[in-house]
């Protein structure tokens, strides 16, 4: 680094804005086929891994050894077809998304574990069931089981690209500049050449932390190509709001990202000339709780539930089939949207709690982020793992009761109106505990669960076999409320499949390159309307490595 005029300068090969996982990726990969690489971003060195490291770490892949052992038979045509059922693309702009779809599945179903596995990427053995859909054969969800949990959550899966870059750094050929926030392209002769921005005052916050924004200089760094890796929007509610589809979002939400997932260098590119696109697909969850021990402003953990508690609107009444816990995210989320309030409900028993409840994020699984097999072998005994009796303990959206009309009573107070009638949400569960009853029966949630159980992932650690709710010796009655949960963006830049940020005529950008969710993880928007989960990790990953590439095959001389 050097000084020109009290601005700080920068020369790299490749500039590489973002140091997420796909920032992470994108540089190990430049740095593997010898190029000088500058990585920029604007938080602390402890943030150094943006959101990978609070992820489950949930990888999509497709036939894979973990699910042969299952029984699980998959195939790449089937999760093709998966894949474009939940995808739904029907928009011009889709063009490089769907060829980004193919590649992406086919990797998934090919290279990808063993590329992991050569890095020393494990994996845990019981594959989890994801976004299960519930609609025809050709519509939403996942078909089998793919939701390949790595052995060290986030931080496991960003393990091999920072002992790379720790190893660029140590060979002096890759330097991280943090509280360098970059805010515009350099263009030179019609190409990127480098970017500009502010050098932002120190900062002492911890990782996700909300950090200063003061200005304490400025700095240029020039380069032979530019990757934009720095993700969605998720901590900007203003800017998810703005770009709602219908502009119609909840009053109220909680943050599944930090703050500092602003999605302004996005906007910054855009104004450059880079074609954003599909900018109201968005990912957010509808199963989000507070967390009790907040890291970043309205900080909010996402339920992953078994099928067995019933969800229920504001007012009490049952989702439509197949909105079950688990089966279609997006689905549920419009839905909810439609019933004029905010906030939803499962409820459930102390016995569903026990084996059904998880909670997303790498701080909220110990055993498997630290690898712990002693404190994994716990959760088959009974009763609710740590993280969620902590929930239950401490948690403001949990309440309990031992009938039905105490419970609906408590779920009144908590929102302030009378929203539930009690005497009707004891007749709900009275009339699932029938059908239960009956032996056969024609609700479809209970016919979902022992669908379910066929599967031995769900047989052993996720799904309890169909009770009566209000039986006493598996109580208590258990509601949680439940408020949206930003998270993702599923648009993006426009790339082709080299990772050339396209624009608005379809033309490559010269020097600009994109990947992550900054990219729509792949042609702005890879999956369309909806996710099939596993996949954000996994694009991070796909797109990253091909940006890396891309912009080093660019850079040679």
């Amino acid at each position: 680094m050097g000084s020109n005029g009290g601005e700080s300068a920068f020369q790299a090969d490749v500039v590489v804005v973002g140091a997420g996982l796909s920032g992470l990726v994108c540089a190990a990969e430049a740095y593997n086929a010898g190029r000088r690489v500058l990585l920029l971003d604007q938080e602390p060195e402890a943030s150094l891994g943006g959101q990978a490291h609070w992820s489950f770490g949930g990888l999509f892949m497709v036939d894979s050894p973990e699910q042969r052992r299952l029984g699980v038979k998959d195939n790449e045509d089937l999760a093709l077809s998966d894949w474009m059922g939940s995808a739904a693309f029907d928009r011009p702009e889709d063009r490089w998304a769907r060829q980004w779809a193919d590649a992406y599945v086919h990797f998934a179903a090919g290279e990808k574990r063993a590329w992991l596995h050569a890095l020393g990427v494990r994996f845990f053995p019981l594959v989890q069931w994801a976004e299960r859909g519930g609609y025809d054969a050709q519509g939403h969800g996942n078909s089998v089981p793919r939701f390949h949990v790595v052995w060290g959550t986030g931080p496991g899966i960003l393990e091999p690209f920072l002992a790379k870059v720790a190893d660029g750094v140590a060979e002096g050929r890759v330097q991280l500049a943090f509280r360098h926030r970059a805010t515009e392209m350099v263009f030179e002769a019609g190409r990127v050449t480098g970017v500009r921005g502010d050098v932002l005052a120190g900062s002492t916050a911890g990782r996700g932390e909300a950090s200063s924004r003061d200005v304490a200089g400025a700095f240029t760094a020039a380069a032979g190509a530019v990757v934009v890796t720095t993700g969605g929007i998720g901590g900007n509610h203003a800017m998810v709001r703005s770009q709602w589809p219908g502009k119609a979002s909840p009053a109220y939400m909680l943050a599944g990202v930090p703050a500092s997932v602003d999605g302004e260098f996005q906007q910054a590119v855009a104004r450059a000339g880079g074609n954003l696109v599909n900018t109201d697909r968005m990912w957010h969850y509808p199963e989000g709780i507070h967390n009790p021990d907040p890291v970043w402003p309205n900080h909010g953990i996402r339920i992953l539930s078994g099928p067995s508690p019933l969800w229920l609107d504001a007012y009490g009444h049952r989702l439509p089939v197949p909105l079950f816990p688990g089966f279609d995210s997006l689905g549920t989320l419009r839905h909810l949207g439609t019933t004029g309030r905010g906030h939803s409900w499962f409820v459930l028993n102390k016995t569903i709690i026990g084996k059904e409840f998880a909670l997303s994020g790498s701080e909220q699984n110990p055993d498997l982020t630290g690898r712990d097999v002693r404190m994994l072998a716990k959760r088959a005994l009974p009763g609710a793992t740590g993280p969620v009796q902590k929930f239950l303990d401490r948690g403001m959206d949990f309440l309990h009761a031992p009938t039905a009309q105490e419970l609906a009573a408590k779920m009144n107070a908590l929102i302030g109106e009378d929203l539930v009638d009690p005497q009707g949400l004891h007749e709900t569960l009275a009339a699932r505990d029938r059908q239960v009853l009956s032996g056969l029966g024609k609700d479809a949630q209970l016919n979902a669960i022992r669908e379910a159980r066929r599967f031995a992932t769900d047989r052993l650690m996720r799904v309890v076999p169909p009770h009566p709710m209000l039986a006493p010796e598996h109580g208590p009655l258990i509601a949680v409320r439940l408020s949206v949960l930003t998270r993702k963006s599923l648009g993006g830049l426009q790339t082709d499949l080299a990772a050339r940020v396209l624009d608005t005529h379809g033309e490559p950008l010269a020097g600009l390159f994109a990947a992550g969710e900054a990219a729509g993880f792949g042609g702005g928007g890879v999956h369309g309307y909806r996710s099939l989960e596993g996949t954000f990790l996994g694009g991070c990953l796909f797109s990253g490595r091909s940006a890396g590439r891309s912009a080093a095959a660019d850079t040679a001389s």
